[in-house]
């Protein structure tokens, strides 16, 4: 985007929504919007034939029109700008038909956020542009850069223009009776060649893409037309070739696939994510209470490998959402070396027996402040690494010892400044890395596996985490004799020991509760859980059924714990609504979906505890507790 705003009009016949669209996209840090509003179908048809905005945003309902319709009249009437329809929650059909009729993308207005609304305007404007500069260069490709030639039958060059030296770098005079196949062709693309010389001798022409090298070197990808050429005998003498250099075509449909397949995966991790929060929670709590009805050890045992791999599988879902989402991860004191510790027990256990685990730990190792799961994830992509560089089997180490980077010390890198670090090495004996791709290995979705066993995402995860908590990575590695990643974090120079948990759980004291949840099962196991610990509680299944309650028993009701994501009407909304019955009501948030955006909503409605699916019956009591107590 450049420093001019985007200019936006917005078809809407609620203002309410008009206003709501207008102070979203205020909140953006990095691009300036210009927002026009029009209630009326028929002024809307009007200014978006004027082709005078950025980006138009469509509501579908507009009174005895549609949004649709909207769309698809002014698609007919030549708008040259991208589209966005706004729908309603589980309108699949409309946005299908939409896509269908050229819109260039739709959004649930009951999911609506910033960042959301953002995203959508930015990718959608500049595929408008990008798509245009490829129709541009394209029409400039046929007319001045197609490289003709014409090769005998057997492939030698008989005739080659201007615009093959400007594509391959080779004049006439080096390419005339060479060997085309030898010459712009790689050896594993030779029986490619042969086919396509069969089909051209059998229906007379060809065309496809084809990849070949240029005189440096350099692969590139070319559209290319293959013609048989015959004498007035009508027998074949030669084949005209036209080629089209389409690599940097080829190179921006690739970017626009890698950006969509990143947005769908956060929109279907987000979904994921929330449907398994909501699975994840009943467990934890059942365990728990399950726990004091037990007295067998050994039964005692099963439910603590229950959680803990309940636990487990709930940060797994946080990692996938924390990638897909760029989510800041919560910052805690952390003891690395319990992290390093169980991670060297995972690579004993789990990797190959070719291979020796060796660690070293400072006993006085320092604390930093940051996000165990995030940590626990870099230190684990890099032991896999180091795993799959030992094919043959060697040694992997993974040492961890306190650091005070000088001023002399911290010029050695850009990232580093002076100050207390711990330094995590991991270091294995394996195939080492070539010098060549060495400065390539932190891209997104650079690799050197082969396909389907390597995604390109584990080291640029690794350098976004570490840069995040402040800190910085090296590299040294020599082919044959194995690589050493070196992980600086600021380190807090103190030896905290982390805060021995309060086993008590708090219980309550007759209080009643409202629980707001749209899941059965977590209704029932919240209910019974609080019911246990001597707390009264009613449930609503969602937020038109929490109102009702609430009006009816908002002098009894000390908090009510509510779900954010809930159909009909979401957990805001009715926020919002039950401030209006009673504005200093306690409210509890709960959501599995922890995005900034939704917080910074959450707290602008004034609420300030929030519990995080899935939680525990401890976490839950505490949170509760807190509140209460702070009346």
């Amino acid at each position: 985007m450049d420093n001019q705003p985007v200019r936006i009009l917005l078809v809407d016949d609620d203002e309410d929504d008009y206003i709501l669209t207008r102070d979203l996209l205020a909140e953006s840090q990095g691009t300036r919007f210009e927002v026009k509003w029009v209630s009326e179908w028929d002024c809307a048809l009007e200014v978006m034939g004027q082709n005078q905005h950025d980006i138009y945003l469509l509501d579908y309902r507009l009174g005895k029109h549609n949004g649709l319709e909207l769309l698809q009249q002014a698609v007919d009437n030549g708008c040259r700008a991208p589209i966005i329809l706004l729908t309603g929650q589980g309108d699949r059909e409309i946005d299908i038909e939409a896509m269908k009729a050229g819109a260039a993308d739709y959004l649930d207005k009951s999911q609506l956020r910033a960042p959301l609304l953002e995203r959508s305007i930015r990718y959608a404007i500049e595929r408008k542009r990008s798509e245009q500069k490829i129709r541009e260069q394209a029409a400039l490709l046929d007319i001045a850069t197609d490289a003709i030639l014409v090769q005998n039958l057997q492939n030698q060059i008989l005739f080659w223009n201007k615009g093959a030296q400007r594509m391959y770098g080779w004049n006439a005079e080096e390419v005339l009776s060479q060997d085309a196949h030898q010459l712009l062709f790689k050896l594993e693309n030779l029986p490619r060649l042969t086919e396509i010389e069969s089909l051209v001798a059998l229906e007379g022409n060809w065309y496809g893409e084809l990849q070949q090298v240029t005189k440096d070197g350099k692969v590139i990808i070319v559209e290319s037309r293959w013609t048989l050429v015959e004498n007035e005998q009508e027998k074949p003498t030669s084949i005209l070739i036209v080629n089209t250099d389409i690599t940097d075509k080829k190179q921006l449909e690739a970017q626009f696939l890698r950006a969509q397949r990143m947005e769908s995966i956060g929109t279907l991790a987000s979904g994921i994510a929330h449907d398994l929060n909501n699975v994840l929670a009943p467990i934890l709590m059942s365990v728990q209470l399950l726990a004091l009805k037990l007295q067998d050890e050994q039964a005692r045992q099963w439910l603590k490998i229950l959680e803990d791999n309940a636990r487990r599988g709930a940060e797994l879902v946080k990692q996938v959402v924390s990638f897909a989402r760029g989510i800041k991860g919560d910052r805690t004191l952390v003891q690395v070396r319990h992290i390093i510790s169980e991670i060297r027990q995972i690579a004993k256990e789990t990797f190959p027996k070719s291979i020796d685990v060796h660690s070293d730990i400072a006993p006085d190792l320092w604390t930093v402040c940051g996000d165990a799961t995030q940590l626990h994830q870099v230190l684990m992509n890099l032991c896999v690494n180091a795993r799959d560089a030992l094919p043959d089997g060697g040694t992997l180490s993974i040492w961890a010892k306190n650091l005070f980077l000088n001023e002399q010390s911290a010029r050695m890198n850009i990232d580093a400044k002076t100050g207390a670090y711990i330094v995590i090495t991991i270091s294995d004996t394996g195939i080492g890395i070539p010098p060549e791709i060495l400065d390539r290995i932190f891209e997104p979705f650079f690799t050197t596996k082969e396909v389907g066993k390597g995604t390109g995402l584990g080291l640029s995860t690794v350098i976004g985490i570490v840069k995040s908590h402040g800190g910085f990575v090296n590299v040294l590695s020599k082919l044959g004799q194995g690589t050493k990643f070196e992980v600086f974090l600021p380190a807090l120079e103190e030896a905290h020991s982390p805060k021995v948990e309060d086993s008590e759980m708090p219980g309550g004291h007759g209080e009643l509760i409202l629980v707001v949840d749209d899941e059965v099962a977590i209704r029932q196991i919240t209910q019974t859980s609080l019911e246990t610990y001597s707390y009264k509680v009613l449930t609503a299944s969602d937020g038109i059924e929490a109102l009702a309650m609430y009006a009816q028993h908002h002098e009894e009701i000390k908090v009510v714990l509510i779900d954010m994501m809930m159909p009909a009407m979401d957990g805001p909304t009715t926020i919002r609504t039950l401030r209006r019955i009673k504005p200093q009501v306690k409210i509890v948030a709960v959501t599995g979906l922890v995005s900034d955006d939704k917080l910074a909503h959450a707290r602008r409605l004034g609420v300030q505890t929030f519990l995080y699916k899935p939680y525990t019956t401890k976490e839950l009591l505490k949170a509760l507790d807190g509140i209460l107590r702070a009346s």
